[in-house]
C-alpha cells in the first residue's frame, strides 16, 4: 500500500512538469493575418500582393521549439493585388489556376531555435499542385493578453521561391527583360490566438 502512495504522489508531483513540457494550441486569426507576396515586373520595380483569406494551426512548445509545429491553409482565389484584370489573370491557368488547385497549404517539417528569438521553420509548400520545400527566416513575439482576455502572440516570417519550380512558367521576355520574375519573395504577418480551455 506504501509503494502505491508513493507511486500516486510522484506522478501528482510530476504532472505539472508534463503539462508544462506539452505543446499549446493556438489559431491563425485570419482578420489579423495575411500572406505577403511581391515578385519583379519588367526588371524595374516590385509588385506586391497577398491572399486575403487564410486559416491554420500552431502547436508552440516553449520548453523546446524544435517540437512546434504549424499548418496554414490558403484561399488561393483570395488573391488581391489592387487591379482586378491583373488578380484575374493570377487566377488562370497561366498562374495559379485556382480552378484546378484553390488552396495553397504549409505544413511545417522543422522548427529551429536560433539567437535573440528568431526562428527558421522549414515545411512543404504545396502549390499548384506540386509539393516543395521552402524555408521561412522570422520570430514570434511574447504572448499578451487582449481587452477580451484571449491570449495572442504575433509572428512575422520572410522568405522566397522560385515560382518555376512550382509549375508556374508563363512569361514573355520583352527588350528590357522579362514581364513576371521567376523569384517571389514571401512576407507572412499573422496574429495566433490560443485556444481557450473549454467550459
Amino acid at each position: 500500500m506504501n509503494r502505491t502512495i508513493r507511486i500516486a504522489a510522484l506522478s501528482l508531483a510530476l504532472a505539472p512538469a508534463l503539462a508544462f513540457g506539452q505543446a499549446a494550441a493556438w489559431n491563425v486569426d485570419p482578420t489579423h493575418s495575411r500572406v505577403g507576396f511581391s515578385v519583379k515586373h519588367l526588371v524595374i520595380s516590385d509588385v506586391k500582393g497577398e491572399f486575403d483569406k487564410l486559416s491554420g494551426k500552431v502547436q508552440l512548445d516553449e520548453t523546446d521549439l524544435s517540437k512546434s509545429s504549424v499548418e496554414v491553409t490558403i484561399d488561393a482565389t483570395s488573391i488581391s493585388t489592387r487591379d482586378e484584370k491583373r488578380d484575374a489573370h493570377l487566377k488562370s491557368a497561366d498562374f495559379f489556376d485556382v480552378a484546378k488547385y484553390p488552396t495553397v497549404t504549409f505544413k511545417s517539417t522543422q522548427v529551429v531555435a536560433g539567437k535573440d528569438g528568431a526562428l527558421t521553420v522549414t515545411g512543404d509548400l504545396t502549390l499548384h499542385g506540386v509539393t516543395k520545400p521552402v524555408t521561412l527566416e522570422g520570430s514570434v513575439t511574447k504572448a499578451i493578453t487582449d481587452p477580451w482576455g484571449l491570449t495572442r502572440r504575433g509572428a512575422s516570417f520572410t522568405g522566397k521561391i522560385d515560382r518555376k519550380a512550382w509549375g508556374i512558367t508563363w512569361g514573355k521576355v520583352t527588350d528590357v527583360g522579362a514581364v513576371v520574375g521567376d523569384e517571389v519573395k514571401l512576407d507572412i504577418q499573422a496574429e495566433i490566438v490560443k485556444d481557450q480551455p473549454k467550459k
